[in-house]
């Protein structure tokens, strides 16, 4: 949540005629982790709990993509970050992953 939070902060700024572009993309992608987990969660059953996870991780996987095509054009500036936190929840959804597959 909070990097879909840092995600729409950072991609007010870009330019407008983003709005239907870019800046869609990637706060579809941000929004679409937390669902996905939250989403595989509710379903009670560790198989599709991890199925969930893994679309998330595609999902992180896509904006990673736009965030660096982002910084390489000058929308978003380095500093803002959002690298450390892609690669951090990377990291959290890999141990998640493999937890629940080693509990089944």
């Amino acid at each position: 949540m909070n990097l879909a939070e840092n995600v729409y902060v950072v991609t007010k700024d870009f330019p407008l005629e983003e709005r239907y572009g870019l800046t869609s993309q990637i706060r579809r992608c941000a929004v679409s982790i937390p669902s996905n987990i939250a989403e595989g969660f509710m379903r009670k059953n560790t198989k599709e709990y991890v199925q969930f996870l893994h679309i998330a991780l595609g999902s992180l996987g896509e904006l990673d993509t736009q965030v660096e095509l982002s910084m390489r054009i000058g929308f978003i500036k380095e500093e803002q970050n959002l690298n450390e936190n892609i690669t951090r929840i990377r990291k959290q959804l890999y141990g998640l992953i493999k937890v629940l597959k080693e509990r089944r």
